[in-house]
């Protein structure tokens, strides 16, 4: 046997391993065999990434439109605001009280009779802004107890402009509802000084250039009035001169009044 048949032993032997060496036993090389512990343990497949919904993502894609969308719209409504304010310098309507006086006033346990004569001075002091009122209602309550009614009819109001609203403002033997609390307005009738406020309720709408707008409640409070009871025939006078009243708009949202 050569060298080369000693190190690399032919393959007609069927890659049998070589005898040993003088004579001795040869060594057998045991099969290539799986582990027994593979073939028991099941085969890992990795599980595929979750896949993300569709429909979830169409919804966030539509409140992030919605919510942009909003916020556009408001920011546009405020610029617009703005312009309209810097153009227009827009103002409320103004009202004041020029004169009030008390001719009959007459109460008893269950009813009151009075009869008052109200100037109202409604102003307009915008100078590209024309108000038109519909009919006006008024009310004088002392305390909670309305003690007259009466009405200024409807009128317009142009730019820069100012008018009188004169009415009687009287009842005539009102009845006050069962439960009516009346100390107060008997206290003020026997110290023959009368506390008193003007409430007033009206529709008005604006018209700027060819644009009207749509009609808007508002409610008028002059407070802060004392008006002395004559004696005879003689009409008491309140001690006021321009009494400034306050100018509430009456917004609609919906069902609730604001």
């Amino acid at each position: 046997m050569t060298d080369r048949e000693r190190v690399y032993p032919s393959s007609a032997n069927g890659g049998a391993a070589p005898a040993a060496a003088n004579g001795g036993p040869s060594l057998a090389v045991p099969p290539n065999k799986a582990h027994p512990y593979n073939a028991a343990r099941p085969v890992y497949r990795p599980k595929a990434p979750p896949r993300r919904s569709h429909r979830r993502g169409c919804c966030c894609s539509c409140c992030l439109c919605t919510t942009l969308l909003i916020f556009i719209i408001l920011l546009l409504a405020a610029i617009g605001g703005a312009v309209f304010y810097a153009l227009y310098r827009p103002h409320r309507p103004s009202f004041t009280v020029a004169s009030l006086s008390l001719s009959e006033f007459n109460l008893t346990d269950t009813a009151v009779t009075s009869a008052f004569n109200v100037t109202i001075t409604a102003r307009n002091t915008n100078s590209e802004i024309a108000f038109f009122y519909d009919q006006i209602s008024v009310k004088i309550i002392s305390g909670e107890i309305g003690i007259g009614d009466g009405i200024f009819p409807g009128f317009a109001l142009s730019k820069n402009n100012a008018t009188n609203l004169r009415a009687i403002v009287s009842t005539a033997n009102y009845v006050f509802p069962d439960g009516t609390d009346i100390s107060p307005l008997k206290s003020s009738f026997n110290s023959r000084n009368l506390p008193v406020k003007i409430q007033m309720e009206t529709k008005v709408k604006t018209k700027i250039g060819k644009i009207e707008t749509e009609k808007l409640k508002i409610r008028v409070y002059c407070n802060g009035i004392n008006i002395g009871i004559p004696n005879g025939k003689t009409a008491s006078v309140a001690a006021i001169s321009n009494l400034k009243c306050k100018v509430d708009p009456r917004i609609k949202i919906f069902k609730w009044t604001i």
